[in-house]
């Protein structure tokens, strides 16, 4: 892109090697469930989170909070939580159809069985397990979510994006795991009432990243056309004037 194409006030866009980096990140970024054990220096850890806290939050809420699970017993019950919830998922979409753009159609029991066989997380595995929490008061916050009250939740998704694409230039994986009943998860960390989990994140050293993101590899989905998620003016009216450069967007996963 040459100096000034991106429309930017002069001297505030990034160079060009500075942008590269960004996007790489965005592009290579990928849900990972494989981690290779290890650690994660305090400093990188620390580094990490705070680039969590400094994600946008409507109303400058910063409703989330972040729990360090190091215990090895509290990540034993909280995988079983994870695992049991496994299963009830897996006993519904025995009877669902299969999800938009999977290849081939998976359904019945062929879409139940092939999620068992999806590797979900990396609770026991990872170097770092961190707890995202919606906190509790958050209905104390109207600015901007007076008629739109789940924009924490947004907010809270805003922050867990900024460490992910943090962790990917560190070298290091992320994979967000929700499949977990969130009083169960509530009462193993202790939350106080109206605080809510939203995420656990396992974190830390992998082997290597998914090529491409490891749903699609597995045939469970594919990324919808940039061209199908875009309009123009109105819904479903197509915009004209996007490029078409299907594969020069993020990939991830």
């Amino acid at each position: 892109m040459a100096p000034g194409e991106s429309g930017a006030a002069p001297g505030e866009a990034y160079s060009a090697a500075e942008r590269e980096a960004i996007y790489r990140a965005i592009r290579e970024r990928r849900d990972m469930r494989h981690f290779a054990g290890g650690h994660v220096a305090p400093a990188v850890l620390e580094r990490l989170l705070r680039a969590a806290h400094e994600g946008p939050s409507v109303g400058f809420m910063q409703p989330w909070r972040f729990i360090r699970v190091s215990d090895v017993a509290l990540r034993r019950q909280l995988h079983a939580c994870v695992d049991a919830e496994r299963l009830r998922t897996a006993e519904v979409l025995g009877g669902s159809p299969a999800q938009e753009g999977a290849a081939p159609p998976v359904q019945g029991a062929g879409r139940q069985e092939a999620f068992l066989r999806l590797k979900l997380e990396g609770i026991l595995d990872a170097a770092e397990l961190i707890a995202v929490v919606l906190a509790d008061g958050r209905d104390a916050h109207v600015f901007g979510r007076r008629t739109m009250p789940h924009m924490d939740v947004a907010s809270v998704g805003c922050a867990i994006e900024n460490l992910w694409l943090a962790a990917r230039a560190e070298g290091l994986g992320m994979g967000w795991v929700s499949i977990f009943d969130p009083a169960d998860v509530a009462r193993l960390l202790g939350l106080p009432p109206g605080a809510e989990p939203v995420a656990l994140l396992c974190l830390g050293p992998v082997h290597g990243f998914y090529p491409s993101p490891m749903l699609e590899r597995e045939r469970w989905a594919h990324r919808a056309p940039l061209a199908s998620v875009v309009f123009d003016g109105a819904w479903g009216r197509p915009a004209p004037w996007l490029s078409g450069g299907e594969n020069r967007g993020a990939e991830g996963g």
